[in-house]
């Protein structure tokens, strides 16, 4: 409600009304979402054009570790025809490349899961979506989801709602997510660190680690 000496037509400033944040818990485990060759061949229909996000998700990769964080890998595979995509797959036409194991859906050597850590295949934008992530994270009393990976506007930014909606605080580092436009990147953070998460920068994450 606006206050008496207010008109009834105020705009408030942005930050007033989404200036809260949520605290960075005791128990994250890191998320590494689709960090495939998809996104980093030369050529493929989905490559952005940059491997800033992968060298640095390969830091927060190597800080958690170190750190003895828990790690959990995501990738996109498909059934026969996209079967199991409906209508996602229907919609985003690169995702073809992306049935069955082929060289695409391969994760990057520079990310490649080691022994015990989760790899979760999924089929929907956000890592949540017809997963056991939820229940993972629930049966290891994780608080804290840590992301990185791509793209930001897409499954990065569906995963860090699903994760405030799981009841997982989504810290999403700024230099580890990627985008092939800046523009959807940006505003995917702005909106994440508004309404859903805490965008961090890889530093501070570290350092937390």
């Amino acid at each position: 409600m606006p206050l008496p000496h207010e008109p009834h037509d105020v705009v408030r400033p942005h930050a007033e009304v989404y200036g809260r944040s949520l605290p960075f818990g005791d128990r994250p485990v890191l998320l590494l979402i689709d960090l495939m060759r998809a996104y980093f061949e030369p050529g493929a229909e989905l490559y952005m054009g940059s491997r800033a996000c992968l060298e640095s998700a390969a830091r927060v990769l190597s800080a958690a570790r170190t750190a003895g964080v828990p790690v959990i890998h995501t990738r996109v595979a498909f059934g026969p025809g996209g079967v199991d995509g409906g209508l996602f797959f229907r919609k985003v036409a690169p995702l073809r490349h992306l049935v069955g194991d082929g060289p695409l859906g391969e994760l990057m050597p520079e990310v490649a899961p080691r022994d015990g850590e989760l790899v979760i295949v999924k089929q929907y934008a956000s890592s949540f979506f017809g997963t056991t992530l939820a229940s993972t994270l629930t049966a290891s009393r994780a608080d804290t989801l840590v992301i990185a990976g791509v793209s930001t506007s897409g499954c990065v930014r569906a995963t860090a709602v699903d994760s405030v909606q799981h009841g997982f605080v989504p810290v999403v580092v700024r230099q580890a997510v990627g985008d092939r436009d800046d523009r959807p990147h940006e505003a995917s953070l702005f909106d994440i660190q508004a309404k859903y998460g805490e965008v961090w920068d890889e530093a501070a994450v570290v350092a937390r680690f």
